[in-house]
């Protein structure tokens, strides 16, 4: 009884684990320069792979759940939305990322 209770406890708790972010060995070209550009300007305040929060919130699988840690959908405009006109204490990036930048960024944070 105690094993299939315990079984089953497992079994509960690891449906909520998120699977693992994309090796950084398979990134695409796209991904992989998506990668600098968040290494260069996020990293500091973002983890790609914890949800724990650093200066602003983790990172990781953050296109994996319904909703960001703000409570908003998690979907491509909204993501874009904070990154190009900030959010909080997250400062506005659009002036400073190109398009081509921002959609690598966005490519990247698709595989975490």
């Amino acid at each position: 009884m105690k094993k299939v209770l315990l079984l089953a406890l497992l079994a509960v708790c690891g449906c909520n684990r998120l699977t693992p972010s994309k090796p950084l060995s398979e990134l695409t070209p796209q991904e992989a320069s998506g990668r600098q550009v968040f290494v260069s300007r996020c990293s500091s305040c973002h983890s790609a792979d914890t949800e724990k929060g650093m200066n602003g919130p983790g990172l990781e699988g953050l296109f994996r759940k319904p909703y960001l840690h703000s409570g908003m959908a998690a979907n491509d405009a909204r993501v874009t939305a904070v990154i190009v006109h900030g959010r909080n204490m997250m400062p506005a990036l659009g002036n400073t990322l190109s398009d081509q930048q921002l959609a690598d960024l966005m490519a990247y944070l698709h595989t975490l």
